[in-house]
């Protein structure tokens, strides 16, 4: 699994324990109440917002499915690029 931000265990322990330290044991479940209401209030918002732009680009006659055409491209330059640059590919 791959944490945001490469933050280490060490470090997500250590802002847990200034967080407790902070606002106290007693608060901490009811800032994690907000902060889940406010993630799911954010992504109804852009759920919508999709939807909102998938239905205008049905009415427009416009093919919604086209990211994954280009997603499909996208991944086919990759490959390209890194058959071309595999030999010559730096460990860094």
């Amino acid at each position: 699994m791959m944490l945001p931000l490469f933050i280490s265990g060490g470090e997500i322990a250590f802002i847990i324990f200034i967080v407790i330290m902070v606002f106290g044991a007693d608060k901490v479940p009811d800032i994690a109440r907000g902060l889940g209401k406010g993630m799911r209030t954010l992504r109804n918002a852009t759920d919508d917002i999709k939807n909102e732009i998938t239905k205008s680009a049905e009415k427009q006659g416009l093919d919604p499915d086209i990211t994954k055409d280009m997603k499909k491209e996208i991944e086919d330059a990759k490959r390209n690029i890194e058959d071309i640059t595999g030999p010559i590919k730096r460990k860094f």
